[in-house]
């Protein structure tokens, strides 16, 4: 492993809420001159679960994104506590966002959602042998759920329709994986 060639100087923590926090480091840069460093940590992980049914379809779910002031399409997904094992808050989700249960459950990925500002973590889950039941949406939430076969979902990643990294990054994945 590489050794790290940042230096902290100070940290000083500028912001903290139940979800985030943001500090600034005053650095010393790998060259040696003085510098700051936004961090922002992350309190839950990203977890995201693609949901594939016995037809090879997949569900999206789809809500207007307030820090984007955008509508975006999605897989089921949300935060999961860190004293939490990612893989129950991927059931949770999954059950939370489409009222699906699942039988068989795959891990294919832990990301890294955006690595030169935060510190977030990310895990992808497929869901497959699902049984349908009721949503529990949170009171932030108004969704939409979306069944589209899996093909036509990793079509709208390549053709930037869905931009979410853990979206776009488990769809992709899913699609090397089994050669789609």
């Amino acid at each position: 492993m590489m050794s790290n060639p940042w230096k902290t100087v100070t940290t000083k923590h500028i912001y903290d809420n139940p979800w985030i926090s943001v500090r600034e480091d005053k650095v010393i840069n790998p060259s040696g001159g003085d510098g700051i460093y936004g961090v922002v940590s992350f309190k839950y992980r990203a977890i995201g679960v693609i949901p594939i049914d016995e037809q090879g379809f997949t569900y999206l779910v789809g809500q207007h994104r307030y820090s984007l002031d955008e509508y975006s399409w999605e897989i089921p997904m949300g935060g999961g506590p860190k004293n939490e094992l990612p893989i129950e808050a991927a059931k949770r989700e999954l059950k939370e966002e489409t009222g699906f249960t699942a039988e068989k459950w795959e891990e294919i990925a832990k990301i890294h959602t955006s690595n030169s500002v935060t510190d977030e973590e990310g895990y992808i889950f497929v869901a497959e042998n699902l049984t349908a039941g009721a949503t529990e949406f949170d009171e932030t939430e108004d969704l939409k759920v979306w069944r589209l076969p899996l093909l036509e979902a990793i079509e709208l990643v390549m053709n930037n329709t869905i931009t979410d990294s853990l979206t776009v990054y488990g769809l992709l994945k899913i699609a090397r994986l089994r050669n789609l």
